[in-house]
């Protein structure tokens, strides 16, 4: 499965960090389906290898994906998506809304990008998943 993650992964000279468009194109395939929980992730190695960039850059996108949850390191054994957390608390589901949500204005000034458009976006898209 995770050769098919391998392809479709391409990094852009936009001025976005590579282990951003690294991490954010990984975030998107797990979004979209394309890896499911208990999935192996390609090795740090093989992303470096194929996207012909350092390890620690992929080792960087890695370890965020971790503290966000995405993912789980296991020594020895590799990467794997990470099982859904239990539902929780609405007032702990406004602290993570809220720390995504400034993560993405974030990356939308990093960018260059009007946070209203993004957040159009957002629901443009959320609405063709329905």
């Amino acid at each position: 499965m995770h050769t098919d993650l391998l392809k479709t992964l391409r990094l852009e000279s936009s001025g976005v960090p590579i282990y951003v468009q690294l991490r954010e194109q990984i975030l998107r395939q797990l979004g979209a389906g394309v890896l499911a929980a208990g999935d192996q992730m390609p090795t740090m190695r093989e992303v470096a290898v194929t996207l012909k960039i350092d390890l620690n850059t992929v080792r960087h996108a890695y370890d965020e994906l971790e503290r966000m949850g995405a993912i789980t390191l296991v020594r020895g054994r590799g990467s794997f998506v990470a099982e859904p957390p239990p539902a929780m608390g609405a007032r702990a589901q406004n602290v993570k809304v809220d720390s995504l949500a400034k993560q993405v204005l974030a990356t939308a000034a990093a960018m260059g990008l009007d946070p209203a458009l993004v957040a159009d976006r957002i629901k443009a898209l959320s609405k063709q998943k329905e």
